[in-house]
């Protein structure tokens, strides 16, 4: 039955009058006081609420001094639910009068706030039996405020401590819009904040229900809070049937502070009674106990099963068809009010009786402090169960229900007094072997190169450093050979140093590094780092020299050989300096790098986490930018040189640039693949060991290939040739000659001296003073040779002035007589100056076989 709100409040006045009125009982004698009361609650939501009111007024009629010499007076003030309206109606009430100490009710959230914030100042104290939302918790502003109906905090604080208790901490949040549930959101995102939850995502089912739940399946959340109205029950299982979120893998618990019982009954679209009941299967809900589980006498003296019937019978008397969830907390809210009023009007009485004042009157403040102190200790068994407060909160228990076949299961509970959670294990069924994982297991598996892998590319390794110590070996027993030094003994002894080390990094690199503790990985990463960055440096150093020598003959016409030394030397200083500086700045360390899960076929619970080891430190971009920096600059001229000088000829094939220059592009282009590879497969060391070493490996090989291969089979096929008791005889020629040559350029320096000293003192006598000693002076030689040299100085500037007779001694033909055996002698001398040719005799300028020998030797060196 529904009136209109003006119907509805008469009719509530009605029944409280009703209630207060005279009744057939023997205590009808007993002189009773009246304590007003304000009652503030929605007209249109009063009706089953009220039942039990006059049902709680009866049983404190019942009741012995003090409590019965009391009578509670109930004034309504309907809120309709405006805050405005409801303040404005309390506002006069309290001027129209009598004198009220304490409002009851409260049933909208937005209306209790307001009301509750201005309780201290109205020296009022409320005490409510549905204010549960959890910001009214706050003491601070609401101390005047008293709920039998436990705050939905509690709910939250029990579904926390079922999450710890299974251990989940991953979970999802599904909320239906509302006030309350929107309140109750933010506490329990609090406090699983605070209990370190992760919750991966926080839906509404504002818009389309299985949209929300399709946005949980794909985030893989296994354990979703849900909190929603009954009705909307069936429309969430039904999504979660469709899109399969049941069984062994999920958990739904439902956060909700409803009344008892599951509302799966309303039929879905697409969905049947059966499928419903399979998808809510093992679900846990979480709800408020609202009747006590015990079947004693409480306060009242009336057992649950008393006052249940006695409700009933009311409902049944009354003709009413509504029945209100809150009926109990009303019922154990009016003994609250009861007992508090009269302990502190027995303690005014008190105090106005034996005072320091006697017939005084005690001031409100004091009536209102003595009444919060009563609600505060109020403490009795209610039909609620025990009613008591702690911080304003009331204490109780928070119900476990497990929805196992088509009912629920009472299966735990959580006491907000001790914070203590109860399940009874024996009771719980859950689809899987036990409870659901909150995620699935991820099982780290370490990547490591596989056996076969690392015997196959290490045997590679080894074969490859064999024959480096086979060539190495046969380059030092055949160093005088001609061929062998034609293309520079030293230059390929060093070289052959290099493959050696860059190929000895490849069986470090595919060592396995679990097995090995912190310090030994990075010594190895910094050995690693070493032999392959030296290898690599001697390496292309030596092939960039000996191309750059031969690209400055041919090309340039000038020879370098000490400033080519020097240029393998600066290269290697320099790669020493970077690798010091990073090896000491920021030495190599362990680093452990994790890779994308990969799902186990065998267990969709089941994950792989791949992760690998690695050699890295805090700015390794930034050394490998300064490594490859240099390095690319130093390659980049490398393959321009040997592009000049690739069409160079030589004595043999063997030792052609062409041959050196393919060495260099080969090595240019194996290390920037090398270096790419390594980068681009830093996810997967597997693959990264294969292609590196591969690619060093080749590289090696192709280097030996190229330059020695051709030289090697020459000198087998051709090993007789040249003989070694031949060879040291050319090498004491050689020695030799070179003396000789330095003989005589001592011997032109002595010349040069004396034919200057000579032609000054020619150029500084006169003509005459020489014709009159020519005759007289017995020395005539000397003053021949001296008149000679002059003539030979001089004859330019004395032939304008004066002519020459035939007989002279400058006569043309005498002049051009002594220059023709002058010149060939003074060539001789200068020769080895200008041209570095070695000099003996006439016998060894006769032999051209000696001067191609050394021509060859000089331009491929």
């Amino acid at each position: 039955m529904h009136w209109p709100g003006r119907a509805e409040s008469f009719r509530l006045l009605l029944v409280c009058w009703l209630v207060v009125g005279p009744v057939p009982v023997p205590v009808l004698a007993q002189l009773r006081h009246p304590v007003p009361v304000l009652w503030m609650m929605p007209g249109n939501q009063s009706a089953g609420v009220a039942l039990a009111v006059r049902l709680a007024l009866q049983d404190l009629k019942r009741q012995a001094p003090p409590l019965g010499d009391y009578e509670i007076q109930l004034q309504l003030l309907d809120s309709q639910c405006d805050p405005a309206e409801s303040l404005r109606a309390l506002f006069d009430a309290m001027w129209a009068g009598p004198k009220y100490l304490m409002l009851f009710g409260g049933v909208c959230p937005s209306v209790t706030a307001l009301i509750a914030r201005s309780l201290p100042a109205l020296n009022l104290l409320q005490v409510s039996f549905a204010a549960s939302s959890p910001s009214l918790s706050n003491r601070k502003w609401y101390g005047n405020l008293f709920s039998t109906l436990p705050s939905d905090r509690a709910l939250n604080q029990a579904a926390v401590k079922l999450l710890q208790r299974y251990k989940w901490t991953r979970v999802g949040v599904v909320t239906q819009d509302g006030p309350r549930l929107s309140e109750m959101k933010k506490d329990l995102l609090r406090q699983l904040l605070k209990a370190d939850v992760d919750v991966v995502s926080t839906q509404s089912l504002s818009g389309d229900v299985c949209s929300s739940l399709r946005r949980l399946k794909e985030s893989d959340v296994r354990i979703i809070l849900v909190q929603f109205d009954e009705d909307s029950a069936s429309e969430v299982f039904c999504c979660a049937y469709r899109l399969n979120m049941f069984g062994a893998r999920y958990q739904w618990v439902v956060v909700d502070g409803g009344a008892a019982g599951w509302s799966l009954g309303r039929q879905v679209p697409g969905c049947t009674a059966d499928s419903l009941q399979t998808a809510a299967g093992g679900s846990i809900r979480l709800q408020t106990r609202r009747l006590s589980n015990t079947n004693t006498p409480g306060v009242s003296g009336r057992t649950l099963q008393d006052y249940e019937d006695s409700y009933l019978r009311q409902l049944t008397q009354d003709g009413s068809k509504v029945s209100s969830s809150l009926h109990s907390f009303a019922y154990d809210a009016i003994w609250v009010a009861a007992r508090a009023l009269s302990q502190a009007l027995e303690a005014a009485k008190h105090i106005e009786k034996y005072g320091s004042q006697r017939n005084g009157s005690v001031g409100e403040e004091e009536v209102q402090k003595t009444l919060l102190d009563a609600v505060k200790q109020t403490q009795f068994q209610g039909v609620t169960g025990p009613v008591f407060f702690r911080n304003g909160e009331r204490m109780t228990s928070i119900e476990l229900i497990q929805f196992q076949g088509s009912s629920g299961v009472l299966v735990g509970d959580f006491s907000t007094s001790t914070q203590q959670l109860r399940l009874m294990n024996q009771l719980l069924k859950f689809k899987g072997p036990g409870p659901a994982r909150d995620r699935a297991v991820v099982l780290p598996q370490r990547q490591r190169v596989g056996l076969l892998m690392h015997a196959t590319v290490s045997s590679a390794a080894a074969v490859t450093i064999v024959i480096t110590l086979t060539v190495l070996f046969f380059t030092a027993v055949y160093r005088k050979h001609w061929l062998l030094r034609a293309s520079g003994a030293s230059w390929d002894v060093l070289l052959l140093l290099g493959v050696l080390l860059s190929s000895s990094s490849v069986l470090i690199a595919g060592l396995d590094g679990a097995s090995q503790s912190d310090r030994t990985f990075e010594v190895l990463c910094s050995v690693r780092l070493w032999t392959l960055s030296v290898g690599h440096t001697v390496g292309f150093a030596v092939l960039f020299t000996k191309t750059w020598r031969l690209y400055s003959l041919c090309r340039l016409k000038q020879t370098q050989k000490q400033r080519a030394s020097c240029v393998v030397l600066w290269i290697f200083l320099l790669d020493v300096f970077v690798l010091t500086t990073w090896q000491i700045l920021d030495p190599l360390r362990r680093v452990v790098l994790q890779h994308g899960l990969q799902s186990e076929s065998a267990d969709q619970d089941v994950v792989l986490r791949p992760y690998s080891e690695l050699c890295s430190c805090t700015n390794m971009e930034l050394w490998l930018t300064a490594v490859y920096g240099y390095r690319a600059a130093l390659l980049g001229l490398g393959c321009f040189v040997a592009w000049s000088v690739r069409t160079v000829p030589a004595a043999h094939p063997a030792v052609s640039g062409k041959h050196l220059a393919l060495s260099v592009f080969a090595v240019t282009a194996f290390s920037v693949s090398g270096a790419a590879a390594s980068l681009l497969t830093s996810h997967n060391p597997p693959l990264q060991f294969c292609l590196t070493s591969v690619l060093i490996l080749c590289c090696d090989v192709f280097t030996l290939g190229i330059l020695f291969g051709p030289k090697l089979l020459y000198v087998c096929a051709n090993g007789s040739e040249l003989p070694d008791d031949v060879a040291d005889g050319e090498e004491e020629a050689r020695e030799r000659l070179s003396r000789l040559n330095q003989q005589l350029k001592s011997r032109t320096a002595q010349l040069d001296v004396e034919i200057e000293t000579i032609t000054m003192q020619l150029c500084d006598a006169s003509d005459p003073a020489v014709h009159a000693t020519r005759g007289s002076n017995n020395a005539g030689g000397v003053r021949s040779v001296t008149w000679t040299h002059a003539a030979q100085v001089c004859s330019d500037r004395n032939s304008e002035t004066k002519p020459s007779r035939p007989d002279s001694i400058n006569s043309p033909e005498r002049v051009r007589r002594r220059v023709s055996v002058q010149l060939p002698i003074l060539h001789h001398s200068y020769l080895p100056a200008v041209g570095g040719i070695s000099a003996s005799s006439s016998s060894l300028f006769s032999s051209r076989d000696a001067f191609a020998h050394s021509d060859d030797n000089f331009l491929l060196t």
